[in-house]
């Protein structure tokens, strides 16, 4: 058997997330398909991790195993994305691996993005690449609110009510955030995130940000560990997972 690893670029706004579900279009499942019918035999995809429904990948990672190694790989991409290109999904590279590789548990580290359109008109060029946000948010405020989210910490208030992680403990690494004109990107690193964690998250920093929060009441969500106390999530179509470390 050889194993086989796959970076891949995707537009999530038209699928129901990563995982393959009973009905609906999923990326895993789209994926899974095309590469069984090109290799003509059936391979199990395994990514990363998942991502909701209307979340994009910049470079989500998933590996699969087959029986014969495949020889050209300039010719799978070319084959694969052939399919895949018209449903706004690429393969970008594919690397043979060790049977001691994990898509998901060899990863040391999640990179996801959060994309925020500070202004009056929506988005025409990136619609569907953002939130948009008409209100002006102060950037100062979110600056102070995502500090406090660094560390190791119980984020029970953060976790989707559908979680199934064992523990909600979890350490952030890093929060960046940039701001360009009226564009703010907020990066996040850690090993592992809960369900919708980061869009929550962002959900809180944006009540900060306009200042339906002070820092006080921010704090005391955070520290509550209750969900019914957590602002509204962030929509899916600003988040984009950016890059799988190993």
């Amino acid at each position: 058997m050889a194993r086989y690893q796959l970076l891949i670029e995707y537009v999530g706004t038209n699928f129901r997330g990563w995982q393959i579900q009973k009905k609906g279009l999923t990326i895993q499942g789209l994926i899974q398909d095309k590469v069984s019918k090109l290799l003509k035999e059936k391979i199990i995809l395994i990514g990363s991790g998942r991502t909701d429904a209307g979340v994009h990948a910049i470079e989500q990672s998933a590996h699969f195993d087959c029986e014969n190694e495949i020889m050209d790989t300039n010719k799978f991409l070319n084959s694969i994305n052939y399919f895949l290109n018209k449903k706004d999904i690429a393969i970008t590279k594919i690397r043979k691996r060790s049977n001691n590789f994990h898509s998901r548990f060899s990863a040391k580290q999640r990179v996801y993005k959060y994309i925020i359109f500070n202004q009056i008109s929506s988005p025409i060029i990136e619609k569907k690449r953002g939130w948009h946000v008409r209100k002006n948010l102060d950037i100062s405020l979110i600056k102070k609110g995502a500090k406090k989210l660094v560390g190791t910490n119980d984020y029970s208030t953060f976790r989707s009510s559908s979680c199934h992680a064992k523990s909600p403990i979890r350490t952030i690494k890093s929060i960046k955030i940039k701001t360009l004109k009226n564009k703010i990107e907020i990066e996040f690193r850690s090993r592992s995130f809960l369900q919708q964690q980061v869009r929550s998250m962002v959900g809180c920093l944006k009540y900060l940000g306009e200042k339906k929060w002070d820092l006080k009441t921010f704090n005391k969500a955070f520290n509550s560990k209750k969900r019914a106390l957590c602002a509204p999530p962030a929509p899916p179509e600003g988040l984009f997972l950016t890059k799988i470390i190993y």
